[in-house]
């Protein structure tokens, strides 16, 4: 299953009989892949609390659901809904992944009253204030065939011996980064860092970081995700208070008329 990038930097689990052989003749295509298809689940509804910091140090902070399943096709779709503070408090959107090209993405504010399409000029724009961008909501989903890896090296972080894998856009106009490159734990295939790439300079832009790994319904779930711009000196960091897998969700949450309602049709 593939799903919302606020899920995935969050809980993803390995397969490991899908790659049983030893790991250090896997290619980098073999690693990034395993990485991805870590979670094993129908449906994923979660309940955050997402911490915003300032280049000054002061936070805000909002609490927001999350609900991911596959349609009939096999292409995720999620939904993000604000549930505080008052002034985000109803604040809906929904992506939905195609077979080529960006991710079709709506959002309803609540101040609009209606709901609006994001078009693909905004997709490098910030997400309703936060660090990260409308194309960082797909990262971790992207499809590994899309990019061009490599084993830069192996090195341990936090104690964890990791391969550094740098993926390369096949298409860079079409793709926000210039390159990513990724900590993959050799012993598990968790995710622990991602730096992603500023196109003008080659320079690092945003960090993600994920920790807090704990076992939820069977899932070696990552509990906590940080992404920093560094340039801005701002982080956002998602605390997954709940999260639940293979719960039913009604096909009507991935609609935009949800989205205007908040109801199920």
């Amino acid at each position: 299953m593939k799903r919302f990038v606020l899920v995935v930097l969050s809980a993803m689990l390995y397969a490991g009989t899908v790659f049983a052989q030893d790991a250090s003749a896997q290619s980098a295509v073999a690693i990034k892949q395993a990485a991805k298809d870590r979670i094993q689940s129908d449906t994923m509804s979660s309940r955050s609390r997402m911490v915003i910091t300032a280049k000054n140090g002061g936070t805000t902070e909002r609490s927001i659901d999350q609900y991911s399943k596959d349609g009939a096709n096999g292409y995720a779709r999620a939904v993000i809904v604000f549930q505080s503070p008052a002034t985000v408090k109803g604040t809906r959107f929904l992506t939905m992944d195609k077979a080529a090209g960006k991710s079709d993405q709506w959002i309803f504010l609540p101040a609009l009253g209606k709901v609006r399409r994001i078009a693909s000029s905004e997709s490098g724009g910030s997400f309703m204030g936060t660090d990260f961008s409308y194309d960082d909501l797909s990262l971790m989903d992207r499809d590994v065939d899309e990019d061009t890896h490599s084993v830069l090296r192996e090195e341990t972080l936090d104690g964890a011996v990791c391969y550094v894998i740098q993926s390369v856009p096949k298409d860079l106009s079409d793709f926000q980064y210039s390159k990513v490159v990724s900590w993959i734990d050799k012993a598990n295939y968790r995710t622990y860092k991602v730096e992603l790439y500023d196109k003008k300079r080659g320079a690092v832009e945003k960090l993600m970081e994920m920790s807090g790994y704990t076992d939820i319904q069977g899932r070696d779930t990552a509990t906590r995700t940080k992404v920093s711009t560094l340039a801005e000196g701002t982080s956002t960091t998602i605390y997954m208070d709940i999260i639940k897998y293979d719960d039913p969700i009604p096909e009507g949450v991935f609609t935009t008329a949800y989205l205007e309602t908040g109801r199920v049709r």
